[in-house]
């Protein structure tokens, strides 16, 4: 049987973006790789799963100029084990002034979640 292990993201800032990962989603940092002969640099993060994010940089990368109508990797989801975690870890993110892209509610599917965007732009939903 197959697992996943990892996502990978391409980030404009590793620093910023690992910094947050691990500041609100309990994630685990790994030790960051560099290649100088290709200026490419990356970091592995770990949840209490087996999943692992990797947030990947190198300079001469940009970021597609209309990124937010795409085909592709829509969001993240983490899962928080509570509604009241929802909630609260909503409200934390608000609080420090990231945007909060959809309130805490019951999905038409059922699910209870919220949207966040990250320090780049990306959707993370934020489920129990």
């Amino acid at each position: 049987m197959m697992k996943m292990d990892h996502i990978a993201i391409w980030v404009q800032d590793l620093e910023i973006m690992c910094d947050f990962y691990v500041r609100y989603f309990n994630l685990i940092p790994g030790k960051k790789y560099f290649n100088p002969a290709k200026t490419f640099s990356s970091c592995f993060l770990t949840s209490e799963g087996e999943t692992r994010i990797e947030l990947m940089h190198q300079p001469s990368r940009k970021m597609h100029p209309d990124a937010s109508d795409h085909t592709g990797l829509a969001h993240l989801a983490f899962s928080t084990g509570s509604r009241e975690k929802v909630d609260a870890l909503t409200s934390r993110l608000r609080a420090d002034s990231y945007f909060i892209a959809g309130e805490p509610r019951t999905t038409g599917d059922g699910y209870y979640e919220s949207v966040i965007l990250d320090p780049e732009g990306n959707r993370i939903e934020i489920t129990i």
